[in-house]
């Protein structure tokens, strides 16, 4: 499985960015994948996560109400729509992917996606 993330941009708080993660050689409907990001100085965390049938989603509790994630099986992407956006947003966003929601680890990354909020 290759991941490739995009999307990443310098906006200004309370703008709204959009996060893609095209996937190849598995279909993103097989997988359960989440979005993490990493701060300067900071661990890399968790954002959201949307297990293989869709049916449970994730969200950091920093997150909720202004980040949503989806995939479209057709074009085999995921997706962080990412709303009211606000400086300590920026990070490093990369998107991943693990064979069950229950793995504890993911096995698949893609490369990063600078996302930079300015007040």
């Amino acid at each position: 499985v290759q991941l490739q993330a995009s999307g990443g941009g310098l906006v200004q708080a309370g703008d709204s960015l959009r996060l893609s993660c095209a996937a190849s050689g598995r279909a993103v409907s097989s997988l359960a994948m989440g979005w993490f990001r990493q701060a300067p100085g900071k661990e890399r965390d968790i954002v959201a996560a949307i297990s293989t049938s869709a049916g449970s989603t994730y969200f950091a509790d920093s997150v909720k109400g202004r980040f949503t994630i989806s995939r479209d099986s057709a074009a085999n992407m995921l997706y962080l729509q990412m709303n009211s956006l606000k400086p300590e947003d920026t990070a490093v966003y990369y998107c991943a992917a693990k064979l069950t929601y229950s793995a504890s680890d993911y096995a698949y990354w893609g490369q990063g996606t600078q996302v930079t909020v300015s007040s």
